[in-house]
């Protein structure tokens, strides 16, 4: 039975996928063929690799006077093929937020978006920063287009006037307090927030940006939600207080207290004399001191009803 000229493009096809997948059950069936230029055919065959969905085998294959000759076979993606990201160099792989502490960017002496500190613009204002900077400040400054540019995403962004934030506000940035204006040619369109309640504390904000944080803003005082109610006593809970032990009383105290002896008779306390001398002794008899008062008082009776002797 003669084999036509299709069925040896096949198995020719497959036995060159075979060899170069290294074994027979990574090659699935026949996709199909597209025919090329010069007697030339391509034969795909799926993929049944791990991880490789999407993936096809591919046989060109030279037809010339029914002679089939295999010139490479490959595997290659499909249309539904995973395919990793394109290469991107080195130089270009940094994306704005890479930046972390410790990191250093290299210097790029072509960047297009600064330009000489010296270059003139024509703006008086500018020009009048140029030169400041040519002798006193930076070597290079913003070009206008980055400038320009800058402006754009900043406004754009998060921290605009489109900002969900902004929408709501009910007033602009240009007439809080806590904006902090820049200098150069930006400060009619942007300053620094100052405020730490804010969501934009510490960033760049246009001046019709806006928050809830806003200097002139108030916003109206709502009551609780929570019932009032009258307070409640607990009488469960007593304190309990010693009325018995007395308080112990300071040793400077002690020095002119009275002391008792174990009889129950008045003990005589002698206190120390700071030169040195002792100091007359005191009775501490309570008893003592109220017996004596009356005798004193009995003798200067006497002595005033007494007549005078006249003198001779």
């Amino acid at each position: 039975m003669a084999v036509s000229v299709e069925d040896r493009v096949t198995e020719a096809a497959r036995a060159a996928v075979v060899a170069t997948a290294g074994d027979e059950s990574s090659v699935g069936p026949m996709l199909g063929s597209e025919p090329g230029a010069d007697g030339l055919i391509s034969v795909r065959f799926a993929c049944t690799l791990r991880g490789y969905n999407g993936w096809e085998w591919s046989a060109d294959l030279a037809v010339i006077d029914d002679a089939v000759t295999v010139c490479e076979s490959a595997l290659l993606p499909g249309s539904g093929a995973l395919l990793a990201p394109t290469w991107v160099p080195w130089s270009e792989r940094v994306q704005p937020g890479d930046l972390e502490a410790g990191m250093i960017l290299p210097y790029q002496a072509e960047d297009q978006r600064i330009i000489p500190g010296y270059t003139e613009t024509g703006d008086e204002d500018r020009d009048a920063i140029a030169i400041f900077e040519f002798g006193l400040g930076r070597e290079r400054v913003l070009a206008p287009e980055a400038r320009e540019t800058t402006a754009e995403r900043w406004y754009r962004g998060s921290h605009g006037p489109t900002a969900a934030s902004a929408v709501a506000a009910g007033a602009p940035c240009a007439t809080c307090a806590f904006l902090v204006p820049i200098s150069g040619s930006m400060r009619t369109m942007f300053g620094v927030c100052a405020n730490e309640w804010s969501p934009s504390d510490g960033r760049v904000v246009s001046m019709d940006h806006g928050c809830g944080a806003h200097s002139q803003t108030d916003a109206e005082r709502r009551a609780s939600e929570w019932p009032a109610v009258d307070p409640v006593i607990d009488s469960t809970a007593l304190d309990v207080l010693d009325l018995l032990t007395p308080d112990p009383e300071p040793e400077d105290a002690m020095d002119t207290q009275t002391e008792t002896s174990a009889e129950g008779q008045p003990v005589t306390v002698t206190e120390p004399n700071p030169d040195g001398e002792p100091l007359a002794e005191t009775a501490v008899s309570a008893d003592a001191e109220d017996s004596s008062a009356p005798e004193s008082s009995s003798e200067d009776a006497e002595q005033e009803k007494a007549p005078e002797t006249p003198a001779e």
